[in-house]
């Protein structure tokens, strides 16, 4: 599984949810020992695969988008500390049965079909991301999902 992040993402995904939790000096439970790691892709990347995708005259294909590198969850949180300038209060435990250990999206065949690649690292996606939450996302928060 990848997950995608940037402005108006679920806040039931682990980069919304860690955001929140660290401007709201609250604790992060991390499943595991944090070193399992995930292949986050921003939007804006997902939004330029999708329109390359729909111009081109392949038809029929499956193209997996993806950010083509993983990090692990404390890298993440460790990254978002560094984004809001604010230190995580995080409490691990036992991991969840059935929980994969890695993900990686195999990008190859959306680069060779359509010469597409990821351009926002995950730094700046990440400072992109906080930095809309911090204006704007609080208010466009659900109520029901907090």
């Amino acid at each position: 599984m990848k997950e995608f992040y940037g402005p108006r993402q679920r806040p039931d995904m682990a980069v919304h949810k860690f955001v929140k939790l660290i401007l709201n000096d609250d604790k992060i439970t991390v499943f595991g020992d944090g070193t399992q790691t995930r292949d986050f892709t921003y939007v804006d990347d997902v939004v330029e695969a999708n329109i390359l995708a729909a111009t081109t005259k392949i038809e029929g294909e499956v193209l997996n988008v993806g950010g083509g590198s993983r990090i692990s969850v404390n890298e993440l949180i460790k990254l978002l500390e560094d984004a809001t300038g604010k230190k995580a209060d995080i409490e691990y435990i036992e991991k969840q049965k059935g929980d994969v250990r890695d993900t990686l999206a195999d990008t190859s065949k959306i680069s060779n079909e359509l010469n597409w690649e990821p351009n926002v690292k995950i730094e700046e996606g990440l400072k992109q991301f906080v930095n809309w939450f911090s204006y704007v996302g609080k208010a466009c928060e659900p109520k029901s999902w907090s």
